[in-house]
């Protein structure tokens, strides 16, 4: 059994190659930026005006002033999307521009509306008077103040959302060259497990596989349903695990079956195959148990999670997101710490990860409350956490007011401080 910290070394340097897809950018959504993207154009692509209002040439008012004022005459009304294009200006003149409308030359600043003087009067709006010096550039959007041509919309490795595809298209990008979603292959194990809903008190429904199913709506992987593997079904695995070495699968997972107990087949299929790496049993709580290999000269690789639901969850966590993470380049996650509102005991050479609630004091800090209710099995206090809270190895005993690493759930939009 080796420590959580050298898993994951390994599954850091355990990495496959999933390759890569150009899409249309409208397809971009939830998927990771396989390279640095870029803006095709300026944005805005011209001058034009933060407010409805009337563009001047702010050179014909240097001499105004409240006894020597001018009267400038309005010839053209501009709206957004008309072409600004305007022969022969003449000084003292005068255009209405609508919000947006490009400002043309020799036009260099604007008047709002609200602060315009008509003439003769404001139903017969026919010239604006002006008696005092206007300055340069007043309530003018520039071109490319927002971006330039050229400049970095997505960095390489960052999540496409919503917004990023607001931006793409308002800057011309049509296409986006991203990374290729994971393909895995899950397998549940054992003669419990039923996908019936009506069970014996002796079967359990298939719930793993329903949890991780549900992980992949949201960017990171395609979900392939392997099936049920029966405890007898030792010669069947090695056969559908073969098969899937020549498949679309990138990542083969199994739920239950890698204990040591009479029927955990798993480990003895996986040690058939020639694998350039391999674990078995991290001192972690939950999911000891866990499994990972790398198949020799494929870019594939297999984990093995433990059956009980709080365990298999864990483990998906903090060994199958981050190996995920790390072959689709996004970069690595951050934790954040928190104040432990309770002293909490643990075996020394463990890590625990635990389900725990996360609030704010009305002075803004951060506490973390461990729940009750930690075993493997127990659901009701998952539903009721908001982070995992990180005990680390090498200590026992972590006293209240003790800061201790946390991190998110998976996709969360929980609210954390409820």
């Amino acid at each position: 059994m080796i420590g959580y910290l050298k898993a994951k070394k390994i599954l850091e340097k355990t990495r496959i190659n999933i390759g890569l897809q150009n899409v249309s950018f409208i397809d971009s959504l939830n998927r990771i930026s396989a390279e640095n993207i870029y803006s095709k154009v300026n944005y805005p692509a011209g001058n034009n005006t933060a407010f409805d209002g009337y563009a001047i040439n702010s050179k014909d008012t240097i001499f105004l002033n409240k006894k020597k004022s001018k009267l400038f005459k309005i010839i053209k009304t501009i709206a957004a999307g008309d072409n600004p294009k305007i022969r022969n200006v003449k000084k003292f003149q005068t255009v209405e521009v609508m919000t947006g409308a490009i400002i043309p030359k020799p036009f260099d600043t604007v008047i709002p509306i609200e602060q315009a003087q008509f003439c003769p009067n404001s139903k017969m709006k026919k010239y604006i008077l002006i008696n005092k010096k206007i300055g340069k550039n007043n309530h003018i959007r520039f071109k490319g103040s927002d971006f330039k041509k050229k400049e970095l919309i997505i960095p390489k490795g960052e999540l496409i959302q919503a917004s990023h595809i607001l931006a793409l298209k308002s800057l011309g990008v049509k296409k986006v060259k991203v990374m290729s979603k994971p393909n895995i292959l899950f397998f549940s194990t054992g003669n419990e497990i039923s996908e019936k809903n009506k069970i014996k008190d002796w079967q359990v429904r298939n719930s793993n596989s329903y949890y991780i199913k549900s992980l992949s709506n949201n960017f990171l992987f395609n979900f392939i349903d392997g099936g049920i593997l029966r405890d007898q079904d030792q010669n069947l695995f090695h056969k559908m695990l073969k098969k899937s070495l020549n498949s679309k699968a990138d990542i083969v997972i199994t739920s239950g079956a890698v204990s040591a107990g009479k029927f955990d087949f798993v480990p003895s299929v996986i040690k058939k195959f020639k694998l350039s790496s391999f674990f078995k049993g991290v001192s972690i709580r939950p999911g000891k148990p866990i499994l990972f290999a790398k198949f020799k000269n494929k870019q594939k690789c297999f984990f093995g999670l433990p059956g009980n639901p709080i365990s298999s969850a864990a483990c998906f966590r903090f060994f199958v997101y981050p190996y995920l993470s790390n072959i689709l380049n996004i970069k690595a996650e951050k934790s954040f710490r928190a104040i432990l509102k309770k002293d909490f005991k643990k075996k020394k050479n463990f890590t625990r990860f635990l389900k725990a609630k996360l609030s704010s004091t009305k002075n803004g800090t951060l506490e973390v409350e461990i729940l009750t209710g930690q075993e493997s099995f127990k659901i009701k206090s998952f539903i009721k956490s908001n982070v995992w809270a990180i005990l680390k190895s090498g200590k026992s005993l972590f006293k209240k007011g003790q800061l201790i690493e946390c991190f998110s759930p998976i996709f969360s939009n929980k609210n954390i401080f409820k």
